[in-house]
């Protein structure tokens, strides 16, 4: 009797619903593919029908998850080696930080403008363009987090790893990484509302007179919002949503289910009261994932039987006549060591030479580009820099009051979430469907709340910051919350310590270096936010907050380069300030004082 894949005749509801994935993962690519190859369109027409919708959705969807990988490979690259070393830590993490809090206008022209020049016949530079800008949204937050646990592993740990003679690689794949899982999942939902976040901006912009639009979600709200039509407004919301929480469904709850059992717990906890995730029911009952498995099953089999037979074959070869004599094989084995030592003196001076040539022109470069912003900023005189300077300096007090409403709220909320399996279970998708909407396509409905009640623009655009900032805090104390050992809320509670004492004992200290994760990635959220929420248009009228973002977003409108540069640079400094001044001391003491060390 013929033998069929199928134990079953029909397909089940799981497979229709895998092989529709498919499907639609495959045409996504396809779509994006032929866009991106068309003839050089900067400004594309938006259809606002609802048919439109879904291939916009799609789109979007293609530019956040290609910018999400890119940044997890950036976290996992840049996070070991900062944490790995003292000299990359100590040039980096500023350097990230300053990353962080550069507005995405301040990326938005040069790198537009350049990426056109490279590819001026097609679509690529300006694809490009928005993928590196949403990926400058999602990075930051993922790297600062996968950084601090990696120096946050207690020592008896690492101590324990270095007993069993594990290489650096063994210590990466058991300790490392399974460390940092629960954070860096965490922060990989939050990084991708952050990629969310500035989506209208990164789809639909203008540099002076230049319009530029890609075909997205963003650009279909931006043109929405430009027309004041309302129904397509309240279409793009809804197809938002559906794509949040298609995500969520497809994605972060399977992710964040399986990254619990990383826990550091020695009793059964809150990663095991859990329940499982529909899509891995899904994905175990489907026929067309058991036949995918075992194709690639067999794939390997048949790669590792070449293989066996290739080493046999060499086996054979290697018993010939010039392998026989004892005395041959002692001089053989020195002709191939000396090889060896010249092959790698040879290569280690290339590689010398290499690092020196890469380093000098990189000295060169950053030189000329220093001599072109001097010249520049020649351009501004004492009276904008002063006004620079005072407008950065407002916005860093919004940036301050945004960081402590949302610790006040997002500290015991996030605790009381994050140490319940109950909670988790029904709060997860609420939170996250909440962080992951763009917060700049509900700003219009939050501004006109605002000014209802009368307030003016000043207050109402710290309100519209800490909307897109509050989630980097709430999100690293649940991560933070999921950490805690269930063992040790036990002991207390055996020791019938109070509630607040189980906060102040535990729960605080626990949580705290992912707190102050949450407050760095939250300080570069609202300096970004700052852009959108101090400069935005509303019923045809454009109102401006005093801070550094309506600067920088009226000197990006008008394509006034000089005074763009120097805001960019008094908030670099401003930046840098704080990162040696604040944010370094927090860190350490957090690293030093609050670790889970035996």
């Amino acid at each position: 009797m013929h033998r069929t894949y199928f134990p079953q005749r029909y397909l089940s509801v799981p497979d229709f619903f895998i092989l529709l994935v498919l499907l639609t993962l495959i045409y996504g690519i396809v779509a994006t593919g032929m866009e991106w190859q068309a003839e050089f369109h900067p400004v594309t027409v938006i259809d606002l029908s609802f048919l439109a919708l879904p291939k916009y959705v799609l789109f979007s969807a293609v530019r956040g998850g290609t910018a999400y990988i890119i940044s997890l490979v950036f976290t996992l690259v840049v996070g070991y080696v900062v944490a790995k070393s003292k000299t990359a830590e100590m040039f980096i993490i500023p350097l990230l930080d300053v990353l962080q809090s550069i507005p995405v206008l301040g990326f938005l022209p040069g790198l537009v403008l350049g990426l056109i020049s490279i590819f001026p016949r097609t679509n690529v530079g300006l694809e490009l363009a928005a993928i590196i800008m949403i990926f400058t949204g999602q990075v930051w937050n993922m790297t600062f987090s996968y950084h601090s646990s990696l120096k946050s592993i207690p020592n008896d740990y690492r101590e324990a790893a270095t007993i069993m003679g594990l290489t650096w690689l063994q210590k990466l794949r058991r300790l490392e990484l399974p460390f940092s899982a629960i954070n860096l999942a965490w922060n990989s939902v939050m990084s991708m509302a952050g990629g969310w976040f500035f989506l209208s901006v990164c789809e639909a912009f203008t540099l002076g007179e230049q319009e530029y639009r890609l075909p997205g979600i963003g650009a279909y709200m931006a043109v929405a919002i430009k027309q004041g039509n309302t129904k397509a407004m309240f279409m793009g919301v809804t197809a938002m949503l559906m794509l949040i929480i298609g995500l969520d469904f497809l994605l972060w709850r399977p992710v964040l289910a399986w990254v619990r059992r990383f826990r550091m717990d020695e009793v059964p906890g809150i990663a095991t009261s859990t329940t499982e995730p529909l899509m891995k029911i899904m994905l175990r009952e489907s026929k067309i994932v058991r036949i995918l498995k075992l194709l690639y099953h067999r794939y390997l089999l048949n790669r590792l039987a070449e293989l066996g037979t290739q080493l046999d074959k060499a086996s054979v070869g290697t018993s010939g006549p010039a392998f026989q004599s004892a005395r041959e094989e002692p001089q053989i084995r020195q002709q191939v060591a000396r090889r060896f030592v010249v092959t790698t003196i040879r290569s280690r001076g290339f590689l010398s030479l290499l690092r020196v040539s890469v380093s000098v022109a990189l000295t060169g470069v950053m030189v000329f580009g220093a001599w072109k912003l001097f010249l520049l900023l020649g351009g501004v005189d004492l009276r904008t820099w002063l006004m620079i300077i005072k407008n950065a300096i407002i916005t860093l007090l919004k940036v301050g009051f945004v960081l402590v409403l949302s610790t006040l709220w997002a500290v015991p909320v996030g605790i009381w979430i994050g140490t319940s399996a109950k909670r988790i279970r029904w709060a997860q998708p609420l939170v996250q469907i909440c962080a992951s909407f763009p917060a700049p396509m509900l700003y219009p409905l939050v501004l006109g709340a605002c000014f209802w009640i009368g307030m003016d623009f000043n207050w109402s655009s710290m309100i519209l910051m800490m909307l897109g900032a509050q989630w980097y805090v709430l999100f690293n104390v649940l991560a933070g919350a999921l950490s805690v050992p269930q063992e040790l809320k036990y002991a207390l509670s055996l020791m019938e310590s109070s509630k607040w004492a189980i906060w102040k004992v535990l729960y605080i200290p626990s949580i705290f270096p992912a707190l102050v994760t949450g407050w760095v990635s939250a300080a570069g959220g609202a300096w970004n936010a700052s852009i959108v929420s101090e400069y935005m248009a509303y019923n045809g009228t454009i109102h401006k907050a005093a801070g550094i973002g309506a600067t920088i977003s009226q000197a990006a409108a008008g394509k006034q380069l000089p005074v763009l540069a120097a805001s960019l640079v008094v908030m670099v400094g401003l930046v840098l300030l704080l990162g040696r001044f604040v944010w370094s001391p927090i860190y350490h003491f957090a690293q030093t004082r609050y670790r889970m060390d035996i």
